[in-house]
């Protein structure tokens, strides 16, 4: 991966990542120092590589005038909570709190990077690292949980999407800021914690008990159910495509030659790496766009295509998604949709439609920077909307009570550009679409990760793609066999 143009879509923190002091990046210690770093004001070549800025006021010496007049309250403020701030605060503290707030206040996906955040994300893109397995997200204050991963210590201990996490070991973390909050999470392996959660329609606090462990992401699962094949997708990192040509495979080979059928499922699938979620779309289309970007400068702007193989050779697919899929997630399923490739099953995604680029400051961390807006083949952008289902499929008869989407934060990037164009229902979806129930039966049993019989939306889906392949209906849930796992673990590789 390439860092300065490397390109991430994950929204979320991870309860496996370390919360460090960073190293002081400069020492303002007063208003001389803003003085003389910025005395000299900057050329005009600087404005002209602006245009935006250079629109907004056409002199540039009043907007110098007014970049130090800020950089002067900056240094006022830092000097102010030096000498009066009820306890003693180091510059170093001051800075990165500054230089997070700078970062975050843009929009809920851009941030500062310690060297050790820095480290730890690294480590957590090459598929390995400590913790509960949580993906999370910070709301009004409040810690919510956007998704668990799969086989984690936090998703076997039942926490759910939209739960929210008001204490660890029983110390309150409402108003606490999230990396803080997953510090507190973290732990050697092995030692338990203890997470009050808040659930919609709960009505008392749930108190888990949970052992941290070394989170190894299993990337990619597989089964076989008689002739059609079931695909995982738990999250896009440097493993993933490997991962995903290793189980179809296996599954072919488990079918004997005959697989007729696949169901993708990336439910809570919170995103991860660009050029992943690029190729993954390609082995299912053998031509046209997969997505494109759209920066600031136009020359930054990007398109890619599909490389022109399908490896299924136009199996029938059915892709699956709900709110916990994010970004890389909806890129796939909105390229397959688009292109009528795969139909989309389950509820609405998150919609994320944001890129960001990880940019490497040595010796100092990193910043994740929200850098471009991505759009689908047919030129729509899912920012704030998410990608819509095919076909609408609950995983359960209750109203969740929350919204879990990216319209529902602060401070988002506006949808803007591209086709804003109503998009239409398809009319090429199988007749057996008008026959799927929204919801689950009131009888339905309630769902256990590991009793696919449970899991409705994965049996509807089922059936969907045993019709679109011509295959017998599916038979009764109760005589399902076991899932067979074909899990692809990620391996820390450390670079020279």
């Amino acid at each position: 991966m390439k860092f300065r143009t490397g390109l991430m879509l994950g929204a979320t923190f991870l309860t496996g990542l370390a919360v460090t002091s960073p190293s002081g990046l400069f020492h303002a210690g007063s208003n001389s120092f803003l003085q003389s770093a910025f005395a000299a004001p900057a050329s005009d070549t600087a404005t002209e590589q602006h245009p935006q800025a250079k629109a907004a006021d056409d002199s540039p010496t009043k907007n110098h005038a007014e970049t130090y007049r800020l950089l002067t309250l900056f240094g006022t403020v830092m000097d102010l909570v030096r000498s009066d701030y009820v306890e003693p605060v180091s510059d170093k503290d001051l800075i990165t709190n500054a230089l997070n707030g700078a970062l975050s206040g843009l929009d809920p996906h851009s941030s500062y990077m310690t060297e050790k955040q820095y480290d730890d994300m690294m480590t957590q893109m090459k598929g390995e690292f400590g913790g509960l397995g949580l993906e999370l997200q910070q709301q009004d204050g409040h810690i919510r949980v956007v998704s668990p991963i799969d086989g984690t210590p936090g998703f076997r201990a039942g926490v759910k999407s939209g739960d929210y996490i008001i204490a660890v070991d029983g110390r309150p973390v409402d108003g606490v800021p999230l990396d803080e909050a997953v510090k507190k999470m973290r732990g050697k392996p092995n030692t338990k914690i203890s997470l009050t959660l808040v659930r919609a329609k709960t009505p008392k606090p749930i108190i888990l008990t949970l052992t941290r462990e070394n989170i190894h992401i299993d990337v990619v699962k597989s089964a076989l159910y008689g002739r059609i094949g079931y695909i995982r997708i738990a999250q896009f990192n440097e493993e993933t495509e490997k991962a995903l040509v290793s189980a179809y495979d296996k599954l072919k080979r488990d079918a004997g030659g005959k697989l007729a059928g696949l169901v993708i499922d990336l439910r809570n699938n919170p995103g991860g790496l660009l050029d992943q979620a690029i190729k993954v779309s390609s082995s299912f289309i053998r031509s046209g766009a997969i997505v494109s970007t759209r920066a600031r400068n136009p020359k930054d702007s990007q398109l890619w295509n599909a490389h022109g193989e399908d490896m299924t050779n136009g199996m029938p697919i059915v892709v699956l998604i709900n709110g916990g899929s994010a970004s890389a997630s909806e890129i796939v399923s909105g390229a397959l949709q688009d292109h009528g490739r795969a139909v989309v099953m389950g509820t609405r995604s998150f919609g994320k439609g944001s890129v960001q680029s990880i940019i490497p400051i040595p010796g100092n961390g990193a910043i994740r920077l929200t850098t471009a807006r991505y759009y689908t083949p047919s030129g729509r952008s899912i920012q704030a909307k998410g990608i819509t289902p095919d076909i609408v499929v609950k995983e359960t008869r209750e109203d969740p009570g929350f919204s879990m989407h990216e319209a529902d934060l602060e401070h988002i990037l506006k949808n803007q550009g591209g086709n804003q164009t109503k998009r239409q229902p398809r009319n090429d979806l199988p007749s057996v679409a008008k026959d799927i129930p929204g919801e689950p039966p009131a009888n339905w049993p309630e769902f256990d990760y590991t009793k696919p019989e449970t899991d409705f939306q994965l049996q509807e889906a089922l059936r969907v793609v045993k019709f679109m392949a011509n295959l017998p209906a599916p038979d009764p849930v109760a005589s399902l066999p076991p899932v067979k796992t074909d899990a692809k673990k990620s391996e820390i590789k450390k670079k020279p």
